[in-house]
C-alpha cells in the first residue's frame, strides 16, 4: 500500500479540493493522511471524513504592515520542524498540496527529504505561499492555460480543479419538489459566495419582477443578507447558503449568475452549467477572480460583467442572452481539457508516487 500526504488550509477552497480526490485515492488503494493547522477549517473538515490528521504551527507571510509579521515567522519555523519530522515518520510515498500558508512547511519538507510533490494552483497567477512551494515541486497542477506561462517549463500540467462527487448526484426531480418550482419554466441560480454580494444581491431583487417573467429564481445571497419581504414571492427561493440540496439545485439550473472564484467556476465548468460571472473587484481582491473570469469568457464557458458595470438591464441582458445562447456555452465546456479533473490528476499522482 502507498502513502500520500494531503495538505492545504486556511480557507474551504484549500481543503474541499483534497476532499474530491480521496475517494479515488482510497479506490486506488493509497494509505492517506492529512497535515493541516492546529484548528483550521481543514481539521474540522478532515476529522469528518474519519482521515489520520496531523496539526502543525501555520504562520501568515503578508506583503503589508501588520503587527504579527514579528511573531509569524517563528510560527512557520516551527511549523517545517513539525513537518520534517511529521514527514520522516510516515515515510510517504508523494505529496500532493493544494496551497495556503500551512502547505508550506510541507512541501519544503519532502523536497528535504526526497518525497516527490506535487501542487495545485487554482488561480491563473500563483499566490505567495504556491511561489514559495513551486521551486520543490515535482509537478504543478492548474485550471487556466494562461497560468502555464507564469510556471517553471516542464512542471505545468493543465488539470482543472478536482470537484467533489456528490455534486454531479443532484437530482432536478428533488429539487422541483423541495423549491415548489415548475418543470414548464427554465431557472436561473444565482451564488454570490458565502459572504454573499451586495452589488449582485441588488441587481437582481431590483429587477425581479421582469427575470421572473422568464425564470424560476433560487438566490444564494449570503450571510445576513436575507430580504424578508420576498419570502412568499412565487418562483423566487432565497438562502443564505446551500450545503446539503446543492447538487440538486445545480442539477436544476439552466443559468447561473457567480464570483469567479476558481474553485467555484471549476464546478460550472464540470457540470457544464451555462453562466455569467461577475468576478471580485481589483479593490477588493489581488485581481484573480478577473483573469479567472476573463479566462473562462476567453474559452467561451462563461459571459462576463464586471462589478462596477453591473446595472439591472445588462445584468438581465446577460442572463437572457447566456440563456438562449446555452447550447453553444455546453459545447464549448464539454470540449475542454479540464473537464475530467479527478481523474487526471489521479493518473498523475500513480505517475510521479511510482
Amino acid at each position: 500500500m502507498k502513502r500520500i500526504i494531503l495538505t492545504g488550509g486556511g480557507t474551504a477552497g484549500h481543503v474541499t479540493p483534497n476532499m474530491a480526490l480521496i475517494p479515488d485515492l482510497k479506490a486506488a488503494g493509497y494509505d492517506i493522511h492529512y497535515i493541516g493547522s492546529y484548528e483550521g477549517i481543514e481539521k474540522k473538515l478532515i476529522e469528518e471524513m474519519k482521515l489520520p490528521y496531523h496539526g502543525i504551527s501555520s504562520g501568515k507571510l503578508r506583503r503589508y504592515f501588520d503587527i504579527k509579521n514579528f511573531s509569524d515567522p517563528f510560527r512557520v519555523l516551527k511549523g517545517c520542524r513539525e513537518a520534517y519530522t511529521l514527514l520522516k515518520a510516515l515515510k510517504p510515498d508523494i505529496v500532493f498540496s493544494k496551497g495556503g500558508f500551512v502547505s508550506v512547511p510541507v512541501v519544503l519538507a519532502a523536497k528535504r527529504l526526497s518525497i516527490p510533490c506535487i501542487i495545485h494552483e487554482s488561480d491563473m497567477t500563483p499566490g505567495l505561499a504556491n511561489k514559495l512551494s513551486i521551486p520543490c515541486a515535482t509537478k504543478v497542477c492548474c485550471n487556466f492555460p494562461e497560468t502555464i506561462e507564469h510556471l517553471p517549463e516542464g512542471k505545468a500540467v493543465l488539470t482543472g480543479s478536482p470537484i467533489r462527487k456528490e455534486l454531479f448526484e443532484g437530482n432536478k426531480l428533488d429539487a422541483l419538489e423541495y423549491l415548489h418550482f415548475s418543470q414548464e419554466k427554465p431557472t436561473l441560480m444565482v451564488i454570490g459566495g458565502s459572504l454573499g454580494s451586495v452589488a449582485i444581491n441588488n441587481a437582481i431583487r431590483d429587477n425581479l419582477n421582469e427575470l421572473l417573467s422568464n425564470f424560476q429564481i433560487i438566490h444564494c445571497c449570503g450571510k445576513g443578507h436575507l430580504e424578508p419581504s420576498l419570502d412568499n414571492k412565487k418562483g423566487y427561493r432565497q438562502y443564505e447558503y446551500v450545503k446539503k440540496e446543492l447538487a440538486s439545485f445545480l442539477a436544476l439550473a439552466d443559468v447561473v449568475v457567480s464570483r469567479a472564484g476558481a474553485n467555484a467556476i471549476c464546478e460550472l465548468l464540470a457540470l457544464k452549467k451555462p453562466n455569467i460571472l461577475i468576478p471580485l473587484s481589483a479593490e477588493a481582491s489581488r485581481g484573480d477572480q478577473i483573469l479567472n473570469a476573463a479566462s473562462f469568457e476567453k474559452q467561451g464557458y462563461s459571459k462576463v460583467i464586471q462589478e462596477k458595470d453591473i446595472t439591472g438591464d445588462i445584468l438581465v441582458g446577460a442572463i437572457n442572452e447566456v440563456y438562449n445562447n446555452r447550447k453553444q456555452y455546453i459545447a464549448h465546456m464539454s470540449e475542454s481539457k479540464q473537464a475530467n479533473p479527478v481523474d487526471t490528476i489521479m493518473d498523475l499522482i500513480l505517475e510521479v508516487s511510482k
